[in-house]
């Protein structure tokens, strides 16, 4: 069943304007001791102390399923497509999409919420003879305000149009109207999560889902985590001694690097199958791996990049491990990445698997004809990846040759003062690990080569999903303060 919202404990409110045991004051002896009190106040309590002041929403993530009807109508009989994730963005659960790494402003004090995550999804459908997709639909950028009662889920957007085929992208589109079901979203704790938040499509939001639902759509609801900072402190006297002078960027040898990272997520189904019913297992990172959600970071990278052949041998520090049920353990290591003068990549690994290693196999090949240096950091992002016959081998079979792996990300500081892109940011109130999705919705590995796959039941495109409905009128807004009891802590459905 739905969770209620949770009740919040009642505020203090005035008794009125009358003094109590008295009557009545006239309304010239009311204005006068309003004034006074006004004077006093305003002496006593430093400047901000009247009204709090937005605090700075730093990390957390938004899970959306957008319409899950829609997702099974793309990955169905009819459409025969699939999604592909962009951005960092994850597969959480059985329907939702997971993205990542808000950044906003929250007001404690009147309840005035905005934030915005990274990440995206691509849709493809309905593949024509000429190669392009009838349906092609992107949604990313997610951004939530809330103020008052409700507020507005806005999303970049590009789509292509049913009947015409014409292409258009939008930016921030107002797509979704959302109700806060009269929950008071006050306070000043150091996060806010909110659950099932009932989504409803716009005018705007059906005009640029390419016409394949009228405004007023139930989507589905929208749930959310936000770390908030504490208030900052005190400004200091502009007399203080000025901000030291940048000293710009290490430049040292422009053919060594200096440091380097491979993003990269393997399979998104194959990880849902490790943490499904039928692995029923999980993955441990080692050597320094971090975890980014969608993918693993191999850093600490070393090695040299040839400028002018665009061309880079470089390997990577970390390990993840696979393990659960079906004999399954697979350990990838030693990640090696190469890029040859004609912009092809490679990427390899050792590989261990039932106590045996295999050294140096080359797992995927990836698109790199972007691998350009700019201020010290040479980088390809989000590169197509396919598994090569050795990966099909170092898979054991589970999938073949010229199958569709996660996009490669890559990134190699030539000058010391570079920066690597930065890992999505979950928060820190959720795992950083996707759910493990229900059975019936997790395909044996190999069961569909193409990007996203029949992943979910088939459902008619106008089918509203009654039970989601349902479900999205259960709110709850928790807010964790530091010295609150283990009763007020985040519950877990």
């Amino acid at each position: 069943m739905p969770s209620r919202p949770r009740a919040l404990p009642p505020r203090l409110r005035p008794r009125g304007d009358s003094f109590h045991g008295s009557r009545p004051a006239p309304a010239r002896l009311r204005l006068v001791v309003a004034a006074l009190c006004a004077a006093v106040l305003g002496a006593l309590l430093p400047a901000g102390a009247a009204h709090a002041q937005s605090r700075t929403v730093q990390g957390g993530r938004l899970d959306w399923g957008i319409k899950s009807s829609f997702q099974s109508y793309v990955t169905g009989p009819v459409a025969k497509g699939g999604f592909s994730l962009t951005g960092g963005a994850a597969t959480v659960g059985g329907s939702q999409f997971r993205f990542h790494s808000a950044t906003g402003s929250y007001d404690g004090a009147s309840g005035a919420f905005s934030a915005g995550f990274s990440g995206g999804v691509h849709f493809l459908g309905h593949k024509q003879e000429n190669g392009v997709h009838q349906l092609d639909l992107t949604i990313s950028r997610p951004t939530v305000r809330l103020s008052g009662g409700g507020g507005t889920l806005y999303v970049d957007i590009t789509s292509r149009a049913k009947g015409t085929g014409a292409v258009t992208t939008s930016s921030q589109v107002p797509f979704a109207s959302l109700s806060l079901g009269g929950v008071d979203m006050r306070g000043g704790g150091d996060a806010v999560r909110i659950e099932n938040l009932p989504a409803t499509l716009t005018a705007q939001g059906a005009r640029s889902f390419a016409g394949y639902y009228t405004a007023g759509t139930a989507l589905d609801p929208v749930s959310l985590s936000a770390d908030v900072r504490p208030a900052a402190a005190a400004e200091p006297s502009r007399t203080a001694s000025p901000s030291p002078t940048k000293s710009g960027k290490e430049k040292g040898d422009p053919g060594r690097i200096k440091d380097g990272a491979v993003d990269w997520g393997v399979r998104r189904t194959f990880r849902e199958y490790v943490t499904g019913e039928i692995a029923r297992g999980d993955w441990k990172l080692s050597g320094g791996a971090q975890d980014g959600g969608a993918l693993f970071r191999f850093p600490e990278g070393s090695g040299t990049y040839d400028a002018k052949r665009r061309t880079l041998e470089a390997t990577f520090a970390g390990a993840v491990r696979f393990t659960g049920e079906q004999g399954l353990d697979l350990k990838l290591g030693a990640v090696r990445a190469e890029v040859t003068d004609r912009g092809r990549g490679t990427l390899y690994a050792d590989v261990t698997s039932a106590g045996d290693t295999d050294r140096r196999v080359p797992l995927v090949t990836f698109t790199a004809k972007g691998l350009t240096a700019r201020e010290g950091l040479a980088s390809v992002t989000e590169a197509p990846a396919e598994l090569t016959a050795e990966g099909a081998e170092a898979f054991g079979g589970m999938y073949r040759a010229g199958t569709q792996m996660d996009p490669v990300s890559l990134a190699v500081a030539l000058a010391g003062g570079a920066e690597l892109p930065a890992l999505p940011d979950l928060g820190s109130t959720e795992s950083a690990t996707p759910k493990a999705a229900p059975a019936e919705r997790t395909p044996e590995p190999g069961a569909r080569a193409a990007a996203g796959g029949a992943d979910f039941p088939v459902l008619p495109v106008g089918l509203v999903a009654g039970s989601l409905v349902a479900a999205a009128a259960a709110l709850v807004i928790i807010r964790r303060r530091r010295a609150a009891p283990a009763a007020d802590a985040p519950q877990e459905d």
